[in-house]
């Protein structure tokens, strides 16, 4: 709840009328949150809030043609929304999102326990998961992988640190990794495995923490880079290796990506953090040797950016960008000289 609540009501304070419609699967929770905010003293009438199929969400609005629409969801969805609504639409849509590890191989504990945050908290299902992890030469020689591995492993149902996928079945999960170890050089590196032993209704993904070793020069070839960045809303996360002087490949790699949302750079080396900050464009990059893609240490700018439709959260200048629009008002009220010439130009 927290994308549509902070959207909400920063469309609220900013004096807007809103219509609001959440994805089917949380219908009953954006219901009850509703009625929690009419119950802090909210008008029920500022807000009419509809549960529909996308369709017939979709001809509303084009009937409708509201002044904004706010999106959140799929890069898909949303390029339809803006030809439908011309352009009026401000987007946080997919996050394929990107970890580098830099030459300085430090506090190997704790990097592995933000990766594994990072990819497999609330089972990989938040739009700035880490998606795939870029692996300097100097990390790939430490111990890095076996706590990776080690750390997923303790990951389950029974202590709520896995759970049910919402957007895939196990199926479509198990073709995704199929597909992946085609591709030469590609492997399993831990996971890759359906749960078993659980009371997950079919309709719903359940599969073990996942990582897919795809070597750099592989997932740079055309007919392998959708498949490899295609964002999978689960426990899961691409794993590759750069040497030192393959740096300007990893950054080609994410400036071709299309979803700029989340990105870590982990290191301390300022003159690595000036070259790969200097070389991207998301929205939100976290840097320094304890640097994350998720779970956001303090109130700041959340969202994609190198769209100009980029829509954000957090911070006063996301909610004034988001629902506000720029107005000029110029007072002249006179009085006007009794001597005035009225020269016509």
């Amino acid at each position: 709840m927290e994308i549509p609540f902070l959207q909400l009501l920063g469309a609220l304070m900013m004096g807007n009328k809103v219509l609001m419609k959440s994805a089917s699967a949380t219908v009953g929770v954006t219901e009850q949150m509703i009625r929690f905010l009419i119950s802090c003293g909210m008008p029920p009438a500022d807000v009419d809030l509809i549960h529909c199929g996308g369709r017939a969400m979709g001809d509303l609005l084009g009937a409708a043609q509201p002044r904004v629409l706010q999106f959140t969801g799929s890069s898909g969805v949303a390029h339809k929304l803006v030809q439908l609504l011309n352009g009026k639409v401000r987007v946080e849509d997919a996050g394929f999102d990107w970890k580098i590890l830099g030459p300085d191989v430090l506090e190997i504990d704790y990097v592995a326990w933000q990766s594994d945050q990072d990819a497999y908290a609330c089972a990989g299902q938040k739009c700035s998961a880490q998606s795939i992890m870029f692996v300097h030469e100097n990390w790939a020689k430490s111990r890095l992988y076996q706590q990776l591995a080690y750390l997923a492993s303790k990951r389950n149902i029974g202590n709520l640190t896995n759970g049910p996928i919402l957007s895939h079945t196990n199926d479509e999960l198990l073709s995704h990794i199929e597909a992946l170890r085609k591709i030469p050089g590609s492997r399993v590196m831990f996971g890759g495995n359906i749960l078993t032993g659980h009371q997950i209704p079919s309709c719903y993904g359940a599969i073990e923490p996942t990582a897919v070793f795809v070597p750099l020069r592989e997932i740079l070839k055309p007919e392998n880079f959708q498949l490899c960045t295609t964002e999978i809303f689960g426990p899961f996360q691409i794993i590759t290796e750069y040497k030192h002087e393959e740096l300007p490949l990893v950054l080609e790699c994410t400036e071709r990506m299309e979803a700029h949302l989340t990105a870590a750079i982990v290191s301390n080396d300022k003159q690595f953090l000036n070259q790969v900050y200097g070389n991207t464009v998301n929205g939100t990059t976290y840097t320094g040797i304890r640097a994350r893609t998720t779970g956001a240490p303090q109130n700041h700018w959340f969202g994609p950016a190198g769209d100009p439709r980029g829509a954000g959260i957090g911070t006063r200048e996301s909610i004034r960008l988001v629902w506000t629009c720029h107005r000029e008002m110029i007072e002249d009220f006179g009085p006007v000289p009794a001597d005035f010439p009225y020269t016509q130009s």
